[in-house]
């Protein structure tokens, strides 16, 4: 009974208008907020960190996408905003859902673009302290980085992914994503 009320209401959904469909759908499905963060690497291996105003652990630069904007757009002007660097962006991101706080987050590699300061500079009142990390003397991770991390170790693994194994280690993260890269 309940498998054919199912498919009688599935008929009736298909000949709605497709306006009126992605209405109903965008009405009943749960929505989520995304981001785009950058993991920025120097030549020197050091990574970029920040802590922000509201935190107290460090994180990698970034945040919301605006309406419309495309990822790897919103990465970089993310950076550019909150510490004032340009960056080029390398391969594919790397993506983390996060079904509870209903957020997802695209995540990049990156490398400035020229010469960049020894010291990194906030340029954002979000940002409180802007500085590279060797990758053997990360600080203490916000949640989201370490999540980040992995699951840049992991997506760098592929094409359709050679088995990682269970990385954890946020610096043991960061140095398959490093030795991945060459």
């Amino acid at each position: 009974m309940i498998d054919r009320l199912h498919r009688f209401a599935l008929r009736c959904f298909g000949r709605l208008p497709r306006s009126m469909r992605r209405r109903l759908v965008r009405h009943i499905t749960p929505n989520f907020t995304v981001g785009a963060v950058c993991v920025i690497e120097r030549a020197d291996g050091a990574v970029l960190l920040v802590r922000q105003a509201y935190r107290e652990r460090w994180g990698v630069p970034g945040g919301l996408l605006n309406r419309g904007e495309d990822a790897p757009d919103g990465a970089k002007r993310e950076v550019r905003e909150e510490v004032g660097i340009e960056v080029v962006l390398l391969g594919e991101p790397a993506v983390v859902v996060e079904p509870a706080p209903q957020r997802i987050d695209i995540i990049f590699r990156a490398r400035p673009v020229g010469e960049v300061a020894a010291e990194a500079t906030p340029t954002s009142a979000e940002i409180v302290e802007a500085r590279w990390f060797a990758p053997d003397e990360l600080p203490e991770l916000q949640h989201e980085t370490s999540a980040a991390l992995v699951a840049l170790a992991r997506s760098s693994r592929s094409p359709q992914a050679r088995a990682l194994g269970a990385v954890v280690d946020p610096a043991q993260a960061l140095h398959v994503v490093r030795e991945q890269a060459g």
